[in-house]
């Protein structure tokens, strides 16, 4: 049996456990419209956290960083 280590992170006040395995999604939308993929980062919050930050977003975008299907934080412009 394989054993899995958790992982520990804060991002806005909010603990998060995660593990290697664990899917991080950087999304981008605009307006409306639903969001669009354009990272996926695999086991590493730091990371995930390092991409959604350096995404600019302005007129009429947003984003949002996911883990699995929980939103950790959300943007709009």
């Amino acid at each position: 049996m394989e054993q899995i280590e958790l992982k520990f992170g804060e991002l806005d006040g909010k603990r998060i456990a995660y593990s290697s395995e664990t899917l991080f999604y950087v999304q981008v939308g605009r307006y409306k419209s639903s969001f669009k993929t354009r990272y996926t980062i695999k086991g590493s919050l730091g990371q995930a956290c390092f991409y959604y930050v350096g995404m600019n977003v302005g007129n009429g975008y947003k984003k949002r960083l996911l883990m699995q299907d929980d939103t950790l934080a959300v943007q709009y412009s």
